[in-house]
């Protein structure tokens, strides 16, 4: 029993680990740091001057760690919940059912098409 227990303990662990949200915090959060030292120690005037006496590498970097922050609270904030065992079955389940409406070979009508060899 206690290896049940800890196995679905793990569930969440393991989703959370792959969680797109996740990959992109991350992406986007090393992209900002990047850019937040190139605004801070390799910007000269001739580039802001360029951008309009903006650091623009600065601001985006800013901008790019924000968002990054903002992905990683979202994560943490709304986890991703795994289904069930008998949850996947009933899907599956449904995906086998019967499906309404007419046979591929036939029309709205229920005629057979013309090629049909009825």
């Amino acid at each position: 029993m206690a290896r049940q227990t800890g196995e679905s303990a793990d569930e969440p662990a393991r989703a959370s680990l792959f969680d797109l949200r996740t990959i992109i915090a991350v992406l986007f959060s090393v992209y900002g740091l990047v850019l937040l030292a190139v605004g801070l120690f390799d910007t000269d005037a001739g580039q802001r001057a360029k951008a309009g006496g903006l650091n623009l590498n600065l601001w985006t970097g800013g901008a790019l760690l924000v968002l990054g922050v903002v992905f990683v609270a979202w994560a943490r904030l709304r986890p991703l919940q795994p289904g069930t065992a008998a949850e996947d079955e009933d899907d599956e389940d449904a995906l086998e059912g019967p499906v309404d409406g007419p046979p591929p070979e036939a029309d709205p009508h229920g005629e057979p098409h013309a090629r049909s060899t009825r």
